[in-house]
């Protein structure tokens, strides 16, 4: 019996989850998945720079929605992929919180990288908001529950949304709040698969701060170009 249980893939797998390592690998994984998430969801925001057309169909916002929802299996894999790389994320993240908490009850004192150690301390109330972000982002520009949208004119919802400063300013918010997190959690996940080196750590750290200040600005200058009126 004991035989099988350790040759089981299913109890391996558990057992291993189950070690610290098992869950620093999980957010690393499933981070990357999140991660590139982010940055097709950006590439696919920024279009609304492209030159505006004047005819919905033919919006290059619109084209590129149009061809996501055309491929609905696809887009419903890559949906259920992202829920479940959330949940899993999310879990390890609080499992480990606990742990180091339990391992250390008394925190330190000194803090080395104060950006760094900033972005960690609000890891477990940022990503609650991001994910209620996430939420109201969905409810707002895919079923229209929020403000009131135009079946296949992404380009105009997204640009009737941001009009209203009280969004503006909750999506500047979050995405800010993710800046924060992303820089983090890109970093903690180099860490995580062994990638800590006095050589390249510096180098590794400005490419997490990099790629956070990216995502942050490309997503945070949307609803402030809708504002102030260079997108109509």
């Amino acid at each position: 019996m004991s035989v099988l249980a350790t040759t089981n893939p299913l109890h391996r797998s558990i057992g291993f989850y189950e070690a610290t390592i098992g869950k620093k690998v999980v957010m690393a994984v499933t981070g990357v998945i999140l991660f590139g998430y982010v940055i097709g969801h950006l590439i696919g925001n920024l279009q609304i720079y492209l030159p505006a057309t004047g005819v919905p169909a033919t919006e290059p916002i619109n084209i590129y929605a149009a061809f996501l929802h055309s491929h609905s299996f696809a887009l419903w894999a890559v949906r259920t992929l992202l829920l479940v790389s959330v949940v899993m994320h999310i879990t390890a993240s609080v499992q480990l919180t606990l742990l180091k908490r339990q391992a250390r009850p008394v925190a330190y004192v000194k803090k080395d990288d104060i950006p760094s150690s900033y972005a960690a301390r609000t890891m477990m109330w940022s990503g609650p908001i991001i994910a209620a972000f996430v939420v109201f982002h969905i409810l707002h520009l895919t079923t229209g529950s929020v403000l009131p949208i135009e079946e296949g004119n992404v380009r105009a919802n997204v640009i009737g949304g941001f009009e209203h400063p009280a969004v503006a300013i909750f999506y500047i918010f979050a995405m800010a709040l993710l800046c924060m997190h992303l820089y983090h959690g890109l970093w903690s996940m180099f860490q995580s698969v062994g990638l800590n080196h006095p050589r390249y750590t510096p180098a590794l750290k400005r490419f997490a701060a990099v790629f956070a200040w990216f995502v942050a600005i490309g997503n945070i200058s949307i609803p402030v170009a809708v504002l102030a009126g260079w997108i109509t």
